[in-house]
């Protein structure tokens, strides 16, 4: 359904939605159907729904746009050691241009230590940026809370990274000022993703010319793909409830067999999203167990796709306190078209390698 909307669009809309001929015009009218619409499903207006090319453009867009746009306020920016490579990046970028960033402590739960977020904000402080659920724990911040700890500051913007959270969790909007989303984390297309920004909100554009149909991302709009996103939008929260209560069963399943390897140490807490199970073997590097399982057609993922190789995971040494531990990391991802037969070949090829590990 989601690649039959993108072909559709494409078959039907040829037009450049800047342009103001006939056809320019047909595609401007569905690139405002499809605005508003994306707008209504996640409680938002149709001016703050931004498109871009995916999570990492929106990332870039809403970090380096508030901090630029607030510089006359303060230089002062709160993060995590958890967010994704798109998030520290710019914020590596940000320090080299002036601004100063702290990272706030994370609990053995994973989730941020509130007491010290407070204790960190200034009056110069313009941003913090939280991921909504992390990409390689699956653990969900409170961020009704953070937002909660900011209105006394007014000065300082709340940007959500929520590419992991659209069908895992609810969305929470309110309070907070820029959320990425990424359309391929909920069955989109690649290359698809959108930043929400809450109307008033000052952000310095990071294109220069073009023209657009918002003053925020110049260029020529991809309409096909954001049509696509919407579709694949209107899925994942029409039957999210009944997506999450199948991936609670077989996340349940695999921690139970899990727990029958004396050396398998879970790293995702309880209430994590149970889309995503992080994992160590013990004495076993995870990129050794990922491309042990991959030889064997087992896809698992070793920290985030866009972090650097070798290296150990951020979040899991924020959990765990323990180097070897995180190097030794690796997660499974779940999802409404994992099957029980496809589980239950995994936990039969995991027991063969867990097996040989031990010679």
């Amino acid at each position: 359904m989601v690649l039959a909307a993108f072909c559709n669009t494409e078959r039907r809309f040829p037009g450049n939605p800047n342009s103001h001929h006939p056809v320019g015009r047909a595609a401007r009218a569905e690139w405002e159907r499809v605005t508003t619409s994306v707008a209504g499903l996640l409680g938002a207006e149709p001016e703050e729904v931004i498109f871009t090319s995916g999570a990492s453009e929106s990332n870039n867009l809403a970090l380096k746009g508030v901090a630029h746009a607030s510089r006359h306020v303060g230089k002062h920016i709160i993060s995590t050691a958890l967010e994704h490579a798109s998030v520290g990046g710019t914020l590596s970028v940000l320090q080299q241009q002036g601004w100063e960033v702290d990272l706030t402590e994370i609990g053995r739960d994973g989730k941020i230590d509130l007491e010290r977020l407070s204790e960190l904000l200034r009056e110069d402080t313009v941003l913090v940026a939280i991921s909504a659920v992390d990409s390689e724990l699956g653990t969900v911040q409170p961020i009704p809370e953070i937002a909660a700890l900011l209105k006394d500051f007014p000065n300082c913007r709340l940007h959500v990274d929520a590419t992991q959270a659209v069908g895992k969790t609810d969305l929470v909007w309110e309070g907070i000022d820029t959320m990425t989303l990424a359309a391929h984390k909920f069955y989109g297309l690649n290359g698809s993703g959108m930043l929400l920004k809450r109307r008033g909100v000052a952000l310095t554009p990071q294109i220069d010319g073009g023209g657009a149909l918002t003053l925020y991302r110049s260029g020529t709009p991809a309409l096909a793909l954001a049509v696509s996103a919407e579709k694949a939008l209107s899925l994942a929260l029409t039957e999210q409830s009944r997506r999450i209560e199948y991936v609670c069963g077989l996340n349940q399943r695999l921690r139970e067999a899990m727990a029958q390897f004396p050396r398998v140490r879970l790293n995702s807490s309880p209430d994590a999203v149970p889309h995503i199970l992080n994992l160590s073997v013990q004495g076993v590097k995870g990129a050794e167990l990922q491309r042990m399982l991959g030889e064997k057609d087992v896809c698992v993922s070793v920290k985030s796709a866009c972090s650097v190789e070798g290296t150990p995971s951020k979040a899991v040494y924020a959990v765990s306190r323990d180097r070897k531990n995180a190097l030794c990391s690796w997660r499974i991802s779940l999802s409404h078209l994992t099957t029980t037969a496809e589980l239950d070949r995994f936990l039969e090829i995991f027991a063969q390698i867990y097996k040989e590990t031990e010679q």
